[in-house]
């Protein structure tokens, strides 16, 4: 069995979701089987439970888990094959057709992918990220605040690209062939930091809508974003069909 390793700077935790990970993956824990409650796995891997329950959250998250209520936390089949899809394509702001948007750039960087980038973007510790901050505008109202988190080796030429007047979606997809294939969203009430409720000029302890959002190419996670949508005035907009029998 795979042992944590208390030399090594990762976090515990992601070392634990890195283990459990891979056993899902590699079969040794079936579909539909049960995994070990919190207490066998602390006792398994000599961690606390806080470290199991973090690890255990993120992979639940991301769909290798399921929680039943009363029962316990089994391993699912990921699969997105539930009878519905998108219809319109990909467009990286989710909002009504018909809107126009500036865009200022707030940052573009490259980082190590510190607390849990890792794990969000399914990459080794030693992997840097780009790093992109954005605030998009419609008639000079602030909307949303947006921060992009791409691993570095997906696209690199990315950080030349002038990303305030294109977008990310069609130079991944007409400029370096990168086809965006599948995204997951995650829809949530936030509290904004103070520097990001003064850019989106909202009172200080207001709430936001926080819109995550994971995009793939085939099997590989190719972007992270987290969207703060600031205005009242515009809604989020996605449309869904059935697929054929």
């Amino acid at each position: 069995m795979e042992l944590i390793d208390r030399e090594n700077h990762q976090k515990l935790y992601i070392q634990l979701y890195e283990i459990i990970k891979k056993k899902i993956e590699n079969n040794e824990w079936a579909v539909g089987s049960q995994i070990p409650t919190e207490q066998e796995l602390c006792k398994m891997f000599n961690v606390s439970r806080a470290t199991v329950r973090t690890a255990i959250l993120e992979l639940t998250r991301l769909g290798f888990l399921k929680r039943l209520q009363g029962k316990g936390t089994f391993i699912c089949k990921k699969s997105v094959s539930e009878g519905l899809t998108m219809l319109t394509s990909f467009r990286e702001l989710m909002f009504e057709e018909g809107l126009t948007f500036s865009t200022n750039v707030l940052a573009r960087t490259v980082i190590m992918p510190v607390d849990d980038l890792g794990i969000k973007l399914d990459i080794p510790p030693d992997k840097h990220i780009i790093y992109i901050k954005r605030l998009r505008l419609i008639d000079s109202e602030p909307v949303l605040l947006q921060e992009t988190y791409i691993p570095y080796h997906i696209c690199p030429l990315l950080l030349e690209e002038d990303i305030e007047h294109n977008s990310l979606f069609e130079l991944f997809e007409k400029k370096y062939g990168i086809k965006i294939t599948k995204v997951k969203n995650y829809l949530e009430i936030t509290h904004p930091k103070t520097d990001d409720a003064r850019l989106l000029e909202l009172p200080e302890g207001s709430t936001a809508l926080l819109l995550t959002q994971h995009f793939y190419s085939g099997e590989t996670q190719i972007m992270y974003t987290c969207s703060v949508k600031g205005s009242d005035r515009f809604k989020f907009s996605m449309d869904l069909e059935r697929k054929a029998a």
